[in-house]
């Protein structure tokens, strides 16, 4: 059986992006497995009483400059997204309802779409075109994010998270240690393994 770690993310985050990538690399020898737990990050923050960096300029020029450091040492191409912050609502939702097969590849797209080519993730027509390229109905896809079923279950993983003390994107689980931040990825996988 293989050893796991749960990787709680939501597609706003930069963090999340980045370890997503770092996670592509370490998945190619297959030895841990990553469940990927979706939260609305926003929803956290509130539950938390916490600010996100994105609302506080010297937090968010931070931010930036961060994110361009790690994705340049870690040679991730990445593009900081004109629109950030974004509402996920509906694309952290969109994970949810689709068929397990096809979560990786959508997040995937996701993330890239939004981190790498610099696109608006909450206009239809961007979400349509991966929902095309994935071969997703779009009717199902849209009325399927409405589902209360759907909003109750993001609501509940959120909860969830901040139940377990989790507070932010990215933040791995292993063993029952929580590990915060991309760059505590390895510390998570060295919990794991050992």
């Amino acid at each position: 059986m293989n050893k796991h770690i749960d990787f709680y993310f939501d597609v706003i985050s930069p963090y999340a992006f980045i370890a997503h990538k770092k996670i592509e690399k370490i998945n190619k020898s297959k030895k841990i497995l990553f469940n990927y737990m979706p939260i609305l990050l926003g929803g956290l923050h509130n539950l938390a009483g916490i600010t996100p960096p994105a609302f506080n300029k010297f937090k968010m020029a931070n931010m930036k400059n961060d994110c361009d450091l790690v994705t340049k040492k870690n040679d991730i191409k990445f593009k900081w997204n004109d629109n950030f912050p974004i509402n996920s609502l509906h694309v952290m939702r969109g994970y949810l309802l689709i068929r397990k097969e096809l979560k990786y590849d959508y997040i995937n797209k996701i993330f890239n779409s939004y981190w790498v080519d610099n696109e608006d993730m909450t206009k239809q027509e961007n979400i349509n075109s991966i929902l095309d390229q994935l071969k997703i109905d779009q009717k199902f896809f849209f009325d399927g994010i409405n589902n209360e079923k759907i909003k109750d279950e993001l609501k509940n993983l959120t909860n969830d998270a901040f139940n377990k003390e989790i507070f932010g994107a990215p933040t791995f689980v292993a063993n029952g240690k929580i590990f915060w931040g991309q760059d505590r990825l390895e510390y998570a996988i060295d919990e794991t393994i050992n």
